[in-house]
């Protein structure tokens, strides 16, 4: 037998082992690839915004995220600024024109200011509407005259510290020179926190037995 002829043989007994060694191979399941642990907050975050669907929603993910940086993120980047923010003024009259821009605003508190421009108290829109208000009465009778504060540079945790400290849903938010540059409310801490903020039509709190026999 001549060598050529004889490796044909060869490769001929050998090629079904070949072909099994090779469906094996392709049947293996692929090795899942290696992810190392990370070491900083920024490395979990984007592991968290990497993660699939599957696994976290995109909800989740964010809730967990601005959990994580709720110690970090500051005032100033969440408040409404100044230029956004609606003023009532202590000698308004709390007419359908005045009630009708409160509503519009989108929000349920609003700073009352002086003559001058000072903030002496605050105006909420939901005690309005339970009170039978007359037009020709002035927000100054009915405005609340605590005013707290927090400073643009308070971290977010430090805020909802003040709004638990003081029992408050609203704050004016100040800089360094004593100067007002936004608000803060209890809603955007939550919003920022949850994504959005919690809605719920039930408003029989005070209620004993409506909230016992509440259908959920």
């Amino acid at each position: 037998m001549n060598p050529e002829s004889f490796f044909k043989k060869v490769i001929k007994n050998f090629e079904p082992k070949l072909e099994e060694e090779q469906e094996i191979k392709q049947e293996e399941p692929p090795k899942p690839r290696y992810v190392p642990a990370p070491k900083t907050e920024s490395e979990l975050l984007d592991l968290l915004r990497r993660t699939p669907e599957t696994v976290l929603s995109k909800k989740q993910r964010k809730i967990i995220a601005s959990a994580m940086t709720f110690q970090t993120t500051k005032v100033g980047e969440v408040m409404l600024e100044k230029p956004a923010m609606t003023f009532v003024k202590e000698t308004e009259f709390l007419g359908p024109l005045t009630l009708d821009k409160l509503y519009k605003s989108g929000f349920s508190r609003f700073p009352v200011v002086d003559g001058t421009g000072k903030i002496i108290g605050t105006l909420s829109i939901d005690n309005l509407t339970s009170l039978a208000i007359r037009e020709a009465e002035r927000a100054s009778k009915y405005l609340d005259p605590n005013v707290y504060y927090v400073r643009e540079d308070y971290s977010l945790e430090q805020a909802f510290a003040a709004f638990l400290r003081t029992n408050s849903y609203l704050t004016i938010v100040i800089n360094k020179t004593n100067t007002v540059v936004g608000l803060l409310t209890l809603d955007m801490l939550v919003s920022f926190l949850l994504g959005k903020t919690p809605h719920d039509d039930f408003s029989k709190d005070s209620d004993r037995l409506a909230v016992v026999h509440r259908y959920l």
